[in-house]
């Protein structure tokens, strides 16, 4: 499988003007950041690897992104996970693909295998012929595939004469935004300045630049954090941004993320008067089939918006 270069498509919500980088095309089953993050191991062999594990939430994108990548590559997949029984017998999004697609859903409190503090995970171990993937895909090899992304933007800006760009992209670990920026800033167009930036939605912006740190110690290379309009406790229902994500919907016909891009273009819209008067490239970066879980979250919780 070979990830197409994905088409940007310009848009206009709240009248202002964007263009949509529509990673969440990149394929029907493989898309989006995880499959950039992912795509190391795509394209590489590893002949020794049987077993992948991975562990996070339990309808994490991550998760289904590699049990799409595990059955391609024949391994097994085994994901750790604190598991919630009422969610397991009605399973839905994600989990409910991962698992049809073979994924062995274990306890995260049966974790066995000695590497240290899976929080500080930032980089894939191999323990015989087992490969183990840190939460989300963080690690240096998710370079592989964002440095592709970053080409095909810089190709891009020039066709368009760009030579100021900003780009956004909402963070969990900060991964995708962290080699987006540092790829960017090796390879200019020259004369030009393309900028990152993101929003944390998992913590605050301190957790996330220790993240940017513990994968990239010089600063430089860093993109810059905005914080939302408000503090969002990551997973936790709010009116606002179902509304949000249904304006965006009907006002650009995409289908964004339930989870990440609310808080994006909140805090887009917030912070408009210095990243619209510059072109502005927002990264869409898939997790769609987690919307399934999402909705049904949201309907249960306030009825029909």
């Amino acid at each position: 499988m070979i990830l197409k270069n994905s088409p940007v498509q310009k848009i206009t919500f709240k009248n202002k003007s964007f263009y949509i980088k529509r990673d969440d095309l990149l394929h029907l089953d493989f898309s989006g950041n995880k499959a950039r993050k992912f795509y190391y191991f795509l394209i590489n062999e590893f002949p020794d690897i049987k077993r992948v594990v991975l562990f996070g939430s339990m309808q994490s994108n991550a998760m289904y992104s590699l049990s799409v990548l595990a059955k391609l590559k024949g391994w097994e997949f085994e994901y750790f996970s604190r598991i919630n029984e009422k969610v397991l017998k009605n399973p839905n999004g994600n989990l409910k693909a991962a698992l049809e697609n073979g994924m062995k859903l274990m306890d995260i409190g049966h974790w066995t295998l000695d590497i240290g503090d899976l929080n500080l995970l930032s980089e894939i171990k191999i323990v015989g012929d087992t490969l183990i993937i840190p939460e989300g895909g963080r690690c240096k090899e998710a370079e592989e595939g964002i440095k592709i992304l970053a080409t095909e933007i810089i190709e891009w800006a020039k066709e368009k004469n760009f030579k100021k760009l900003n780009l956004f992209l909402p963070s969990g670990t900060g991964t995708t935004a962290l080699f987006l920026q540092k790829n960017l800033s090796q390879f200019p167009i020259p004369n030009s300045h393309l900028q990152v930036y993101t929003v944390p939605c998992v913590a605050e912006g301190t957790y996330l630049k220790k993240q940017f740190f513990s994968l990239e110690p010089n600063e430089k290379f860093h993109p810059t954090i905005l914080n939302p309009p408000k503090k969002y406790r990551f997973g936790k229902l709010y009116k606002e941004l179902y509304e949000i994500w249904l304006d965006l919907k009907k006002e650009t016909g995409i289908e964004f993320d339930l989870l990440y891009d609310p808080i994006a273009f909140k805090t887009i819209l917030t912070n408009s008067q210095f990243l619209i008067p510059n072109p502005l490239l927002y990264i869409h970066q898939g997790g769609l089939k987690g919307n399934e879980s999402m909705i049904a979250r949201y309907k249960t919780k306030f009825g029909k918006i």
